[in-house]
């Protein structure tokens, strides 16, 4: 458990779009990860965000998540 804002929010848009929000703006249901890669995996594995949306996401999705990560694009 950590602060909320050290973390990171995943959102789902309306639309059926998931992506990074850096500043916990964007319209949509979120959940939260922390700023780390690791965590990103961990929550793959564990299905977390998968149940938080209530959908499956499919693997492009889980990459291209990776890959924001990394990028730490900061603008979301």
């Amino acid at each position: 458990m950590k602060p909320k804002k050290e973390l990171i929010r995943v959102v789902r848009s309306p639309e059926g779009a998931v992506s990074l929000d850096f500043r916990g703006k964007l319209p949509g249901r979120g959940a939260y990860v922390c700023p780390d890669p690791a965590c990103l995996a961990k929550a793959r594995k564990s299905r977390g965000l998968e149940r938080a949306f209530d959908a499956a996401l499919p693997a492009q999705v889980w990459d291209d998540l990776e890959a924001q990560m990394k990028g730490g694009d900061q603008n979301g």
